[in-house]
């Protein structure tokens, strides 16, 4: 599966964007100044998206590492803040 059919499997199933899940993770204080907070491990954040949006484990880490820059949307937030 593409990391885009992950993150299209996501919006279906939550209904929340990858603009959604950073401002969340902002909100919990597991993202700070548009990367991942001092501290905070993957863990964390896959254990908060299982409880609060039923995310198994492959779906999560897709979205961690969108909230850390990594794949295509994180590529593309990178590019246009430079």
């Amino acid at each position: 599966m593409s990391f885009q059919a992950y993150i299209d499997n996501i919006k279906a199933k939550t209904s929340k964007s990858p603009d959604d899940f950073r401002r969340i993770a902002e909100q919990k204080g597991f993202v700070a100044a548009g990367a991942i907070a001092p501290g905070v491990k993957a863990t964390q954040i896959v254990d908060w998206l299982k409880v609060d949006f039923d995310l198994g484990r492959g779906h999560a880490m897709a979205i961690y590492a969108l909230l850390k820059g990594d794949g295509p949307a994180g590529a593309a937030k990178s590019k246009s803040a430079r």
